[in-house]
């Protein structure tokens, strides 16, 4: 009987050590703070160069486990209805209503609320108040932040086949128009 549970032990802790190693692995274990109006690393990624859209926390914080953004809005807008295949998002309203999709439902909320919406399944939201701010993560980081650099870049709005490409190179699909206002 000690013989096995000896083994049993042996046999389980490389596995046992090996995760708790990557499940703490960061890229910069040191704390710190983003003050309000900045982005992470000083780069800000304004949504259709009106709206704030900033990293607050990235993937190269917390060893692409997750990654934190911010979105203020002066512009009833948002995005395409689209598909991250590999991440989960979560929306946490701060400021302001916004209607959210998420598959075929449909529903409006406002600071204080929080929305997931599961890897592949389609969303999208529509700022419905003249001014609006959300907090929203993706877990694993994957690539949303290089996705809003990329698009940032451009110098004017993608035409869908290059919208269609940078979102494929990032993990997303887009499968639908943004929401509209009735």
């Amino acid at each position: 009987m000690q013989r096995r549970k000896f083994l049993t032990i042996t046999l389980a802790a490389p596995a046992i050590l090996a995760h708790g190693e990557t499940s703490n692995t960061a890229s910069n274990p040191t704390p710190f703070v983003v003050k309000s109006g900045d982005a992470r690393f000083g780069v800000h990624t304004p949504y259709r160069g009106i709206n704030g859209n900033d990293v607050k926390i990235s993937g190269k914080d917390t060893g692409g486990q997750l990654a934190v953004f911010e979105y203020i809005g002066k512009q009833k807008v948002g995005p395409s209805l689209h598909i991250h295949h590999d991440q989960d998002e979560m929306f946490s309203i701060i400021e302001g209503e916004y209607l959210f999709q998420v598959g075929k439902e449909q529903f409006t909320v406002k600071a204080g609320d929080t929305v997931f919406a599961p890897r592949g399944i389609p969303h999208s939201w529509i700022q419905l108040s003249d001014y609006g701010k959300q907090v929203y993560m993706v877990q694993p980081a994957g690539n949303l932040e290089d996705f809003f650099l990329t698009m940032n870049e451009l110098k004017g709005p993608p035409t869908e086949e290059l919208s269609q490409k940078l979102h494929k190179e990032h993990g997303m699909t887009v499968v639908g128009p943004p929401l509209t206002l009735k």
